[in-house]
């Protein structure tokens, strides 16, 4: 492909900000990132309060986050920000000492005598871990490759989860099992108690419940590695926050996002068309790393996050009965300001809570700065369940008000005091869009891949592999490696 050729790429959040970088890397630099915002990261983001940044977005970075650390040495962002702490509480605020697996392992006795119960299901569960961790490298080989190209066919094709990204293909039919959810499936290979930990940095996160997300979803995330890494709390952040990382990126880019960047419409031909503010803009390529879903009568587009994809492109037949088949979840975040005296010391999982039946409830409480009560907390919430009846949906405001009880039950009031009720910020979010496991078991990805490239487009972004912020780099990576190679 001609180097010279100019690329528009619609979006500013860190698949768009990765597609750049990767494309500069191969030597493509005549490209353009339009972002609609006034900043940088997407969901990556780290607002300021009293001169510090607290998350409402991605937190973390594990070891097997090679993407992020492309964009560290590419940058020379390093993350220094504070560690991580994380304890366990009810719902009804006593402490959860059933994960405490610490103590289980540096005290074994000890935690037998005071949590025989608990001491017998985690001997059980490490069992199915052990037994889930094998079955998956042996019987499942190729489940970890990045995007999911003839997963649902029984064959895996792209790059290899490690530094080298080594191209890696294969025949598994297997990988079939994968579009089922990811309760059948644990059941299916005999290992039903390791959703109780998969569950903790999945559901809490926002990702949905496991009767309803296809399994591939689940492990493109939280490989056997990195879900490891999650218990074992190999984990990292940054000072700045993970916008940060997005940030120093644009800023070392050759041509920085042009931000509040309203595109009206695009048309598609010889050459790709872009109305943005009101001007003509021709390209041609295209690299879409924004929401694909189109909306439907059925599956509206609620969120003024997300604006449907027909709004502004020329949508065809093809895409629109492709990305009509796209949900998202409702997942909601909110920072509080504590009532004094009460501020936390860790941050604490509410692991019973994170099960459809007790949807719209709090279940995690994030403290990052530790002895500043004059920082916030951020609270997480799902309000949103897909059953195989149908769906089931709460209403924003009623479920932010149950998250602030929530939070005075387990002992960690916002302050009524302040303006808001001790409420800073709150953010609705389009997260995590999906295919539910009938369209995936179907290829609904296989057929996207197949249009790759055609009318001048290509398909990036969080539904293309998965919506953390690694995952979503890391396909923009794939892209260019298959797309804009020498």
């Amino acid at each position: 492909m001609d180097k010279n050729i100019r690329i528009a790429i619609i979006g500013g959040g860190p698949a768009g900000l990765g597609a750049a970088m990767y494309l500069e890397k191969k030597g493509y630099t005549n490209y353009v990132i339009y972002e609609k915002t006034d900043h940088v990261g997407g969901k990556c983001h780290s607002p300021y309060h009293n001169g510090k940044r607290y998350e409402m977005g991605a937190i973390m970075g594990a070891p097997t986050y090679f993407a992020v650390k492309d964009i560290e040495e590419f940058t020379g962002v390093k993350p220094d920000g504070p560690a991580l702490v994380r304890g366990y509480k009810y719902p009804d605020g006593r402490i959860d000492h059933r994960w405490d697996t610490s103590d289980a392992m540096k005290h074994p006795l000890n935690y037998f005598l005071h949590h025989p119960v608990s001491a017998i299901h985690l001997k059980k569960l490490a069992k199915q871990l052990k037994k889930f961790g094998k079955i998956l490298e042996t019987e499942y080989k190729g489940y970890d490759v990045t995007g999911h190209i003839g997963v649902a066919q029984g064959r895996y094709e792209g790059f290899a989860v490690t530094p080298e990204r080594e191209p890696v293909k294969g025949v598994n039919p297997k990988l079939k099992d994968l579009s089922m959810p990811f309760k059948d499936f644990c059941e299916k290979v005999g290992c039903p108690l390791v959703q109780e930990v998969w569950v903790q940095p999945y559901t809490s996160f926002g990702y949905g419940y496991f009767d309803e997300i296809p399994a591939a979803y689940v492990l493109k995330y939280l490989d056997f590695r990195t879900m490891m890494d999650f218990v074992a709390l190999h984990l990292y952040t940054w000072k700045d926050g993970t916008q940060s990382i997005y940030e120093a990126l644009n800023a070392k880019l050759m041509h920085q996002a042009t931000l509040n960047s309203n595109i009206t419409k695009v048309v598609r031909g010889d050459k790709v068309t872009i109305t943005v503010n009101g001007k003509d803009e021709v390209f041609d390529k295209m690299i879409i790393t924004a929401p694909l879903q189109v909306a439907t009568e059925k599956n509206p587009l609620d969120n003024p996050i997300a604006k449907s994809l027909d709004t502004w492109l020329d949508v065809n037949e093809e895409e629109r009965a492709l990305f009509s088949k796209i949900d998202y979840e409702r997942y909601d975040t909110m920072a509080l300001l504590i009532e004094k005296g009460k501020y936390p010391d860790i941050s604490h999982y509410i692991v019973d809570n994170m099960a459809p039946d007790r949807m719209g409830h709090l279940m995690i409480y994030y403290h990052r700065w530790k002895n500043e009560p004059d920082q916030p907390i951020t609270t997480y919430v799902l309000r949103h369940h897909k059953t195989r009846n149908g769906g089931k949906e709460l209403p924003y405001k009623p479920t932010q008000e149950q998250v602030l009880k929530d939070m005075e039950t387990v002992g960690v009031p916002a302050d009524k005091s302040l303006p808001n009720g001790g409420v800073i910020n709150e953010f609705q979010t389009y997260y995590f869009p999906h295919v539910y496991s009938e369209d995936y078991a179907a290829g609904w990805y296989d057929k996207v891949e197949a249009m790759q490239g055609k009318n001048n487009t290509y398909y990036a972004g969080e539904i293309m592999s998965f919506g953390d912020m690694d995952e979503t780099v890391e396909y923009s990576h794939d892209l260019v490696e298959r797309f804009f190679n020498d």
